[in-house]
This record gives C-alpha cells, sequence and structure tokens, in this order.
C-alpha cells in the first residue's frame, strides 16, 4: 500500500503510474485516503500477479480479445504444462470434443444424490465452450502438441455443490429501450445445470455498473465491455493485454460488495486451486517457467495466502461426497450460454463474429483440434513446432520482461475507427431483406433510414464506427412496427445476421452407450437421428415386422424423453393392442441433450425405464395409484411378468398404509383395465391380482362410511370406491370375501349432502335394499318440495356419479332430469338451469355421453313425435291396468312368451343341437291343467339333488 516500502522493482515498472494516481487520488478525494488505498492497491494487486514466478494469463469467458491473445501467447511461449480453471473431474471428456461441433458443454450429472438434500436432485454443471474462447485454445494446444499436459485445477463438480448451497442465477441483463423478446428454445439446451463461471468479468457493485454504462452512454454491459475493453485489447501486446486484465480484475475485486457467500466460494477456489497447482509441480516434471495458468481475471487478482506458487498458506481440501457422478458431453447453443450466464441476447454471436475478424485482420494461426467437425484438414508436411525461447530468456525472472504498459494504455486516447460504410451498408440491405421474409414491410428507404440512424447513433455515443448494438439500435428503431408479424422480431433478426445462434452437436463416438444404442436400433428407419428438426418416420409393422423392435424404442423414448423427442401421430399402445401401423414426429438431435443425460442412468433404455418405474413405485410419495400405472408401463413397454407381479406386490403394500380415498378414481381405471388385459391374453390371473382385489374390497368397504361424511372426500371419488366394490364384487366373493361386509359398510353410512345421498340410494338400488320404483317415489317427493328444489340439481350430480358404480341407472337418471323439465314452472326452472348446467360440467363432465346415449334411445328420433310421444316411465301403469285382467284369467299358466312362438328358429336349433324332439304347443291351447313342469317330471335327479342338499339329508 501507499505507507509500505517501495522496492527497486515497483520503482522501477509502476512507480510512474503511482505517482499519477496518488495526485489523481488527492485532487478528487480531497486527501489521500480511502480512494488512494483503492487505487494504489490495484497496481499492487497488478505488479504482484507480474511479478509471480508461474505466468498467470487472465481471461474473460467468451472474449475473442483474451483467445487470440492466448494463440498468440502459446505460438510465443511453448509451455509444457497448461493449468486451467475447470473443474478437476471433467478433464478425460475434453478429448471427446474432436468428435463434436461447437459449441458444446461438458456436464457432470449425478441423478442419485448421497450427502445432499434429496429435493437438490438432479445435480448438473456445465462448463460451455466455444471456438472464440480462451479455454478452447489452451486445451486444443494441450491435446495436439505432444508432451503438453493440461491439468485442471479447480474445485470438482461435488465441490460446487458442498460449497454454494445458494443455486441462486444471475439474473439476465435488463435491456433498456428494447424488448426482451420471447426466449428461444436453444436457451433451454443448459436445463437447470450450474455453470461453472469460467473468468467472469463483470462488476459485482450495482452502482459501479450503473455508472459505467452511463457515462459509456450504452445500455448493457456487454455493449461496454465490446466498445472500451474487447476492441482496445485486439490489438495489444501480450504484456499490455495481461497488465489491463489484472487491473479490470483488480477494479471489480475491490470494488465488490460484502456479499460474505460469494467472497468466502470465490477465496475457497483460489486456495484450491492454487494447491493443486503446488501439488503438481512438486510432483515433478516442469518448473514454474514452463507452465501457463489460466484463469479468470477476477482470480488473478487474489490476495489469498496460498497465491502463488511459494505461497504460505496450508489449505486442507474437504473429501468429497458418496454422490456418483457421470460426465459427458451436450450440445450448447450461444442463446444457452447467453441464458446462463446473464449475457444479454446475441452477444455471444457478435463475439464469434468479431473473433473471425480479428483472426482475418491480425493472420494469427489458432488452435484447433485435429479431426474436429468443421476443422480443415492437415497438412501433409506438418509445420514444426515452433523453438523455445533461449534458456537463459525463459528462466529470467517475469518482472524483468514486465515493463509499464499500464500507464500509457491508460494515457493513450481512445482509436476513433474510420467508418466502413461498405460493411454498414452491407447490414442495412441484409436486415431489410430478412426482415420482409419474416413478414416486415420494409423498403430500400428502410435501408437507407437504417444506415444513417446507425451514424447517428454512434457520433451521439462519441463513436466514429456505429458498432453491431448501434445497429441493432437503429434498425429496431426504423423497421419494428406495432406487432411482429412472423416469429422472430427485428432484434432477433440482427442476432441472427450477426452469426447467429449456432448450436453444437455432440458426435456419434462421444455419445453415450445408450445414445448409441439408441441410434443402432432406430438405423432401419434410414434417418438422419443427430439432425435437428423434425423428421417424419412411417413404420408398416405388418409388412415389415422387422420395425416392431423400432417400435418398442420409440414408445419407450416417448415414456422417457421430453414432450416433442419421439411423437405418435397415428398408432397407440394400449394394454392388449397393438398398431399395425404407426407414424411418428422425431426430433432426437434437437433434444440431443435429454438423450445424453438418460445414458447418465444406465445402458440401455430398458435398463434405465425399470429404474424409473422402481423410483416412482417405491418413492416416499408413491400412491396405489402411481404403483398401478407403474406397472401397466412395465408390462406396455418391458414386457414380461418379474417386473410387473413385483411392482404389483409393491401395490398391495401401499395400499395397506393408505387413509384416504384421493387416488380411488385412478385405482379404478387402472385395476379394470389390469383385469381386462389379463383376463384376455393369460390363463390364469397373476396371484398378485387376486389379492389386491381381496384387499381392495375388504379396504374400500372400511373406508366406505366415513369417506360418505369426510368432507374433504369429493363425490368422485366415493363413487369410484363404490365403483370398485361392485364391479370386482364376483371377483372378490369367489376369492373368499364376504358380501354382508360390503352391506353392513353401506347401511352404516349416513350422507347429509345431497350428492353423496343419491350416491346412497343408488348403492342401496344395487345391493337390492331399495326398489327402482321406491327410488322415482324419493325423486318425485324431491320436485315435489319447494324447499329441496334449488338443491335438486345437486342430486342430479349425484345420480350422475352413481352411473359409474351402477351403469344401469342412466334410464332413472335420464327420467329424473326429464320429469324436472317437465314438472317445474319457468319461474322456477330458468333461474335453476345455469345451476345444472355448471353443476353437471364441473362434477361429471365425463359421464355426460353415457346420459346423452340413454337419452337418445330413448326420446324419439325426429321432432314431429315428439308431440305424440308419451314417456315410457308414464306408460307403466296404463300398461300394467290393462294387463291386469288377462294375467289373472291365465294365472298360473299362461306363458306370456309371445315372441318365442313367432321366432321358434332359434329355440328349434339349440334342441336339436342337445338332440331334443318335440312339438311346440300352440299359444293359444289349453295349459291350465298342464304343471307347467315338464323337464323336472321327465328328469327329476336335479330337484331330488337339490333337496337332499337344502335339507342336509
Amino acid at each position: 500500500m501507499s505507507g509500505s516500502p517501495a522496492n527497486d522493482l515497483e520503482a522501477t515498472h509502476f512507480s510512474a503510474l503511482r505517482g499519477q494516481l496518488h495526485e489523481a487520488a488527492t485532487a478528487f478525494a480531497d486527501g489521500p485516503d480511502a480512494l488512494e488505498g483503492i487505487l494504489l492497491g490495484m497496481v499492487d494487486d497488478v505488479d504482484r500477479a507480474v511479478r509471480e514466478p508461474l505466468e498467470i494469463f487472465p481471461v474473460c469467458h467468451h472474449s475473442p480479445a483474451s483467445a487470440l491473445a492466448m494463440a498468440r501467447r502459446l505460438r510465443e511461449k511453448q509451455p509444457k504444462v497448461v493449468y486451467l480453471e475447470l473443474c478437476e473431474d471433467m478433464a478425460p471428456l475434453f478429448d471427446e470434443l474432436r468428435n463434436c461441433r461447437l459449441p458444446v458443454a461438458v456436464q457432470a450429472f449425478a441423478s442419485d444424490v448421497d450427502g445432499f438434500p434429496a429435493e437438490w436432485a438432479p445435480l448438473s454443471v456445465v462448463a460451455p465452450i466455444t471456438e472464440a474462447s480462451a479455454e478452447y485454445q489452451a486445451i486444443a494446444y494441450a491435446l495436439d502438441t505432444p508432451g503438453v499436459e493440461l491439468v485442471l485445477v479447480d474445485r470438482s463438480s461435488d465441490h460446487v455443490f458442498q460449497w454454494d448451497g445458494r443455486h441462486g442465477e444471475r439474473a439476465p441483463e435488463e435491456e433498456s429501450g428494447a424488448a426482451a423478446g420471447t426466449p428461444e428454445p436453444e436457451a433451454a439446451l443448459h436445463g437447470e445445470a450450474v455453470g461453472v463461471e469460467i473468468g467472469d468479468l463483470r462488476p459485482r457493485f450495482a452502482e459501479l455498473e450503473e455508472h459505467l454504462l452511463r457515462h459509456g452512454k450504452v445500455r448493457h454491459w456487454s455493449e461496454w465491455w465490446h466498445q472500451y475493453v474487447e476492441v482496445p485489447l485486439g490489438d495489444s501486446d501480450h504484456d499490455a493485454y495481461r497488465q489491463v486484465m489484472f487491473l479490470v480484475g483488480s477494479l471489480f475485486r475491490r470494488l465488490a460488495p460484502g456479499d460474505g457467500d460469494r467472497v468466502r466460494v470465490d477465496e475457497e477456489r483460489e486456495r484450491y486451486m492454487w494447491t493443486r497447482i503446488r501439488e503438481h509441480l512438486a510432483a515433478g516434471g516442469a518448473g514454474p517457467e514452463d507452465c501457463l495458468y489460466v484463469c479468470g481475471a477476477f482470480h488473478a487478482a487474489s490476495r489469498v495466502e496460498e497465491f502463488g506458487v511459494a505461497g504460505s498458506g496450508s489449505y486442507l481440501i474437504s473429501p468429497r461426497s458418496a454422490t456418483t457422478w457421470q460426465h459427458g458431453l451436450i450440445p450448447s447453443s450461444h442463446a444457452a450460454i447467453e441464458a446462463q450466464f446473464g449475457l444479454v441476447p446475441g452477444s455471444v454471436s457478435i463475439a464469434a463474429t468479431q473473433w473471425a475478424k480479428n483472426l482475418k485482420r491480425t493472420r494469427v494461426q489458432p488452435y484447433r483440434l485435429a479431426g474436429q467437425d468443421g476443422a480443415k484438414k492437415p497438412r501433409a508436411t506438418k509445420k514444426a513446432v515452433a523453438p523455445r525461447k533461449a534458456p537463459a530468456a525463459v528462466s529470467a525472472p517475469p518482472e524483468e520482461g514486465a515493463a509499464d504498459r499500464l500507464s500509457g494504455f491508460l494515457r493513450r486516447p481512445p482509436v476513433l475507427d474510420t467508418l466502413d460504410e461498405a460493411e454498414l451498408l452491407g447490414w442495412s440491405v441484409d436486415i431489410v431483406r430478412a426482415a420482409r421474409r419474416s413478414g416486415y414491410l420494409a423498403s430500400t428507404a428502410d435501408a437507407i433510414a437504417v444506415f444513417e440512424t446507425s451514424i447517428l447513433l454512434a457520433g451521439m455515443r462519441d463513436r466514429a464506427k456505429p458498432t453491431p448494438y448501434d445497429f441493432q439500435d437503429a434498425a429496431i428503431t426504423c423497421i419494428e412496427k406495432d406487432s411482429v408479424p412472423g416469429r422472430r422480431d427485428v432484434r432477433r433478426l440482427v442476432e441472427i445476421m450477426m452469426g447467429g445462434d449456432r448450436i453444437g452437436r455432440v458426435g456419434y463416438d462421444a455419445l453415450p452407450p445408450l445414445a448409441r444404442d439408441v441410434h443402432d436400433r432406430l438405423a432401419p428407419l434410414e434417418l438422419k437421428l443427430q439432425q435437428r428438426g423434425v423428421q417424419r418416420a412411417l413404420l408398416d409393422l405388418h409388412s415389415s415386422p422387422e420395425l416392431r423392435a423400432c417400435s418398442d424404442v420409440l414408445w419407450m423414448l416417448r415414456r422417457l424423453m421430453p414432450h416433442g423427442a419421439a411423437r405418435p401421430i397415428m398408432g397407440e399402445r394400449k394394454l392388449g393392442e397393438r398398431s399395425i401401423q404407426e407414424s411418428w414426429d422425431l426430433a432426437l438431435g434437437t433434444h440431443q441433450r435429454a438423450l445424453i443425460e438418460l445414458g447418465y442412468e444406465g445402458v440401455s433404455i430398458e435398463q434405465v425405464l425399470e429404474q424409473r418405474l422402481r423410483r416412482d413405485a417405491y418413492g416416499p410419495r408413491a400412491t396405489t395409484a402411481v404403483v398401478l400405472a407403474a406397472v401397466e408401463d412395465a408390462t406396455l413397454y418391458l414386457g414380461g411378468r418379474r417386473l410387473a407381479d413385483e411392482l404389483g406386490h409393491r401395490a398391495l403394500e401401499v395400499l395397506a398404509t393408505e387413509r384416504t380415498v384421493d387416488g380411488a378414481p385412478e385405482v379404478l381405471r387402472r385395476v379394470r383395465g389390469l383385469l381386462a388385459y389379463y383376463r384376455t391374453g393369460e390363463p390364469v390371473l397373476p396371484p398378485w391380482v387376486e389379492s389386491f382385489v381381496k384387499a381392495g374390497y375388504a379396504h374400500y368397504c372400511t373406508l366406505l362410511p366415513t369417506a360418505f361424511t369426510d368432507e374433504d372426500a369429493t363425490v368422485g371419488q366415493v363413487a369410484a370406491m363404490l365403483g370398485f366394490l361392485f364391479s370386482m364384487e364376483s371377483l372378490a366373493l369367489s376369492l373368499g370375501c364376504d358380501r354382508a361386509q360390503l352391506e353392513l359398510a353401506v347401511a352404516q353410512s349416513r350422507p347429509t349432502d345431497p350428492e353423496r345421498t343419491a350416491l346412497l340410494w343408488a348403492a342401496q338400488v344395487q345391493l337390492g335394499s331399495l326398489s327402482r320404483a321406491e327410488l322415482r317415489e324419493r325423486c318425485g317427493e324431491l320436485l315435489a318440495n319447494p324447499m329441496v328444489v334449488p338443491a335438486y340439481p345437486r342430486y342430479l350430480s349425484g345420480f350422475v356419479h352413481a352411473l359409474v358404480p351402477v351403469p344401469g341407472l342412466a334410464d332413472v337418471v335420464v327420467e329424473a332430469v326429464s320429469n324436472a323439465f317437465g314438472r317445474l314452472p319457468d319461474p322456477v326452472l330458468l333461474p335453476w338451469l345455469p345451476t345444472l348446467i355448471t353443476t353437471l360440467r364441473a362434477g361429471a363432465a365425463d359421464l355426460a355421453p353415457l346420459l346423452i346415449r340413454e337419452a337418445g334411445r330413448i326420446f324419439p328420433a325426429r321432432l314431429p313425435a315428439l308431440d305424440t310421444w308419451v314417456p315410457p316411465w308414464r306408460e307403466v301403469p296404463e300398461a300394467a291396468a290393462s294387463a291386469a285382467g288377462p294375467a289373472k284369467a291365465a294365472a298360473g299358466g299362461s306363458r306370456g312368451a309371445a315372441l318365442l312362438f313367432a321366432h321358434p328358429g332359434a329355440l328349434d336349433a339349440v334342441a336339436e343341437l342337445l338332440g331334443c324332439d318335440g312339438a311346440w304347443a300352440s299359444p293359444d291351447a289349453d295349459t291350465t291343467g298342464a304343471p307347467g313342469a315338464t323337464l323336472s317330471a321327465r328328469h327329476p335327479e336335479t330337484a331330488t339333488a337339490w333337496e337332499s342338499l337344502l335339507s342336509g339329508s
């Protein structure tokens, strides 16, 4: 600091800068106090980093200037060891970058956590890599240069979650003056992963950032960095680049607010990295002068005790947790990087364009992995490796060649680039052409306006040459209208025009075994599955039975992957049903990340599906309905009985522990489907099904009285319970259940609300304790009572729900609704109709089709017939009165089966089949003397057996 004695090196290198800063602090702060301490402290940080024997190379994330300086320095220095600020457990993946098209992201993934809260799962850490980044230049150099070692020194993926439990993500930069627009789907390629911030350079002091943006006349931080750091550093030498980046890192570090958690994590990372570096140097192989340490400029200005190869601190690295981590490469994109790290949309694309311009202008040869997608083929004669520096120059202390470059850089006025009219004119023409393709009514006049407005905006912002950001503002001002006619707005069109959202791709050889297995098994479809976009697959399973294996894979992918990855257009898969033709829309290339993450869970999709089904069935929140759904999926997609039987027994265990009826409708639907499947496709029912029916019958009988009065249980859930009991009654009784248990449960039920009262009446009708005539009388009494009429729609809702357990009551429900419309006066009926409609729609929408079919069967099909139509329930008394006389005259002997005598052919065929002969008696014949039981007299053995059984003799 200012009070410490300055050594000879400081006086030689930075004494002039220190004196200037001391004078500035005195003039602006009225005394050498806090401001002088900050300014001179920044110089101390720069001097300390420059004098470090191990050369520190500060970088900014995805900065073309950093990448250019890195490529230059690597060709000059040719280091033997490159230390890189990346998670140390990601090192084995870098060689797989040869099989990928950048940008991609290195990912560490853990689905089963051990040592972290379960709600954090799955854990995911990604480190995106683009070609215009210094990290990629270092990786490509180390992997393709013989004798060079790449060492990752940053914390492991496990320590990322050990040290930072906040999981907070930086909010994206807010734009002033332009709407953010609708995010592109590519922005979600990283999902919920935590990003590793390599070379993160952004002020953590909000007032400082606001001050820089306001005085720089820019809208957001990415534009400020591009204008005032990126462009000036593009033409600077190595020493000036390092010192400027050290200074920027020190500035942001000293002006950072007191965020204890974040500062703690930063210092922990710096101690971790320097500890790993010293351990590697102690192991031998290279000296500090032959190494290069690539890290973010923020960490290069570190003040921890462990800083440097001669650091004094003794840092103890904590052990990793027991979580098993999987590693792989996933596709990334410019939009995904911007969304994850809070960059303004389009900034990474502009950086890629700037990188290409820098290479063309400076003719620097960048490093690129041999054999990578898009890389140039190597020449026949490989260029010799550049000779290393002379031993004297290499072993010389770094401070001897580290002259003060900051003073000249800071005092140098900004270089005003001359206007490139051809480039700006080309931009203006291209954006108008793109806008017209997107539906905008743009013309040549708009191109001229964009051209002139770009120059005007740049002039207002003290720039002679418009930047891409100035051009973007001008295009939005001149072309954007009140509404966006197409899918993209002008801001997005400019981003695409400036380089577009490049989307990476992971090559086949770099995919995990599961993803490669999926591609191999779908090869008969003859589709380019790695290509982005939607592709149509047509499967004729009848003429090409070999495609059934592809169909099985597609259905499992539909079950495991996000919506849209494999979407069936034609065909379905249900229990006991298989399609003979299928049509699919496949987008596996678009959802490559999801397919890769499946590979972290197993080596085949069958294994992953089985694991997920077990996880659902044995999870802490598993319900009977969830387990039965897992049983159905296991039967549909995996086949066999092993897993289905195991999960079925698990359903029994879960059912025994449930004390509510929340899942009763889903349980009823699943059990009915499984029973129908096993009865038609299996010779006998599985033992677990029989046990489940028995346990379910007793379970729901026990809960039934409580459910009828429980306010938390809905009428649909109670109806589902009754549906289970009545539909499974015959099977349950055959397995040893007692019907008296159900009768007692119904008798003990005492509902109070109208819906459940109607449901109880329906159950009593099904059990025989209430006749249909009595039910009709009760409905009539409800309509006759003016106090009950307002609640009559709720009774109807209960009757409609009763169709689930007692579908035979459909005619009674239609009669109840018809009587209401026929008997209620208009002053009562008209206010009552909306309540009826909303009640039925909210509570019984899925049962309405059954009522409509029954009404269509009862009511006349044509309108003229309605005037003379008499409802069937009103014909019953008249028919009974007219038939009373004949019935008494033919008591005991009348056959009454006129249809049989009119069409005896069916019974004649049955009699012939059974070997019976005989003649038909005339329907008018006198049969008063016949006993009417001819078969019992002819074959008395059956009656004798029944008599002995009933009498016990």
